[in-house]
């Protein structure tokens, strides 16, 4: 096996750049899922549930890493959790997988949150339209969360199909059979 490329997402855009476009991303989902909700739906709003709200929104982000842990069931004896924090008061949940991982199911485990969280709310917009703002509000947080996975996502798309992908402290390495240069 040789080392095809490595990717740093962090050390490629920048802390303050992908801040950035991740707020980007929320502002730009929630105006528009909220518009096209209301052409649609023309219920009077709600607010009886917001401590609900607020225990599901502060929810969204152990959903999100317990779904990527969900497909690498079965490499929980290589994955290492850590608790890192960020702005000296953000906890930032860590999971590492020491071992390559098929390149397929690495992709697969980076989707998952974004395809079964996204798809809930959405639901959940169209089922109980009171509470849009709210459900508006959660899927723009979570596609923002989304941002680096789906950064992952186009840079592992591009990489050969069958490449094993290792996390390393520079990064992910994507690493191909030596026969395949």
């Amino acid at each position: 096996m040789h080392c095809w490329k490595t990717i740093n997402v962090q050390k490629q855009y920048g802390h303050d750049r992908i801040f950035l476009l991740s707020t980007i991303i929320v502002i730009s989902v929630f105006s528009v899922f909220y518009i096209v909700l209301n052409i649609f739906k023309e219920a009077p709003l709600s607010d009886h549930l917001f401590p609900l709200f607020l225990m599901v929104f502060f929810m969204i982000y152990p959903a999100h890493k317990l779904l990527h842990f969900m497909p690498l069931f079965s490499y929980r004896k290589s994955l290492r959790f850590s608790i890192e924090k960020q702005y000296s008061f953000l906890p930032v949940l860590s999971m590492r997988i020491h071992e390559p991982i098929l390149k397929s199911r690495y992709v697969f485990a980076l989707l998952v949150p974004f395809i079964l969280l996204n798809l809930v709310l959405v639901i959940g917009a169209i089922m109980f339209p009171s509470f849009r703002h709210y459900f508006s509000i959660l899927l723009a947080y979570h596609c923002g969360l989304c941002l680096i996975d789906l950064l992952y996502v186009k840079h592992l798309i591009h990489s050969p199909k069958t490449a094993l992908i290792e996390e390393t402290d520079k990064g992910f390495e994507i690493l191909v059979p030596s026969s395949n240069q």
